[in-house]
């Protein structure tokens, strides 16, 4: 059922966000080779290739929200490029600020051109993203549906930043809590899923999608936390990433959060990791410690908190029909992923 969705719909996705990113000046096309390449559309040299772009799953939550409320797919494509694009105007600024020098198995956008280069051609992802929501009147969405949308895009990409601006905080700090660190994820990660959601709800005609958006926003905590499990507890042979990376990228995650901050072990765990040097023979210890604090308890439980509450909204937004629902499907499937 929901690759027959993704299957019916992706298609017309890509055909949509090419549309909006395609750039029809001659003065200019390495600036949308940069744009084409991060999307996994051109290799470096600018030459059309057949990658894997990602999951795809926020624009896919937006097309499935707005069938689940009665309306049409194609009308919510441009907002389902939007989303999409604004998610990859977020991770060519994240890889340049974390300094990562590969995604999806290839070179970052700024590893190869460069810093400045990847900020403007990030700069321009966020700047289409605007005009991919713009097309929604092309599809025949109403005006009133038109400006709810937009500030609601709006809303999203200022918690985005905000979100990112925590993050990047956190990393110049010994000492997080773990309320702030869900802060942080509400915008950073769980804030576009809340949105895609509920756009999808808003041009199907739902005009009370808060509860949609509710939904969103706690499948995307229980998504992210999962995330947080995967990166120290995951199979390699899955994740495709070394057992405890996160540990050795002193990676502030959830896990690792609860446990700096229990009372038994956090100091001695706070010593390990900050310690001159940290290498693969300290992660038993590092794992150990996690366990004594009970890290992967407490961080699994929250993940299933976040989950019930995101079928409690899902219910509340469709009633009966909600676990007949692909959102429904589609976050039980998040929920059983292993990379």
């Amino acid at each position: 059922m929901l690759d027959n969705f993704a299957a019916r719909w992706l298609p017309a996705l890509e055909t949509e966000m090419r549309a909006v990113l395609a750039g029809d000046d001659r003065a200019t096309p390495l600036h949308y080779g940069m744009i084409h390449y991060h999307m996994g559309w051109v290799d470096s040299h600018f030459q059309p290739v057949t990658l894997l772009a990602g999951k795809r799953l926020r624009p896919l939550l937006c097309l499935m929200a707005c069938q689940a409320v009665g309306g049409d797919p194609a009308q919510a494509l441009p907002a389902a490029a939007a989303v999409e694009i604004l998610h990859n105007f977020s991770l060519v600024h994240d890889d340049i600020e974390d300094g990562d020098l590969t995604r999806r198995h290839r070179p970052t956008l700024w590893s190869v051109w460069g810093v400045p280069q990847a900020i403007n051609a990030g700069d321009a992802m966020f700047a289409l993203a605007f005009a991919a929501l713009q097309r929604l009147s092309r599809t025949q969405v109403a005006a009133a549906q038109q400006l709810a949308a937009l500030q609601l895009f709006t809303d999203t990409a200022v918690a985005l930043t905000e979100g990112q601006h925590l993050d990047m905080h956190f990393e110049q700090r010994r000492q997080v809590s773990v309320a702030e660190y869900l802060r942080m994820i509400e915008g950073k990660t769980a804030a576009l899923i809340g949105a895609s959601v509920a756009l999808g709800g808003l041009v199907g005609g739902d005009s009370m999608y808060a509860p949609l958006r509710r939904f969103g926003q706690s499948l995307g905590l229980a998504f992210q936390i999962q995330d947080d499990l995967l990166g120290i507890w995951g199979d390699p042979a899955v994740t495709g990433k070394a057992a405890g990376n996160d540990i050795l990228r002193r990676k502030k995650s959830l896990p690792l959060l609860h446990a700096l901050n229990d009372p038994l072990c956090g100091e001695a765990l706070h010593a390990l990791l900050w310690s001159d040097r940290l290498t693969d023979a300290d992660l038993p210890e590092a794992l150990r410690l996690l366990e004594q604090a009970g890290a992967r308890t407490y961080a699994t439980d929250q993940m299933r908190r976040f989950y019930t509450a995101s079928q409690q909204a899902l219910q509340e937004a469709l009633g009966a029909e909600a676990p007949a629902s692909l959102l429904w499907a589609t976050a039980n499937w998040l929920m059983q992923r292993q990379s």
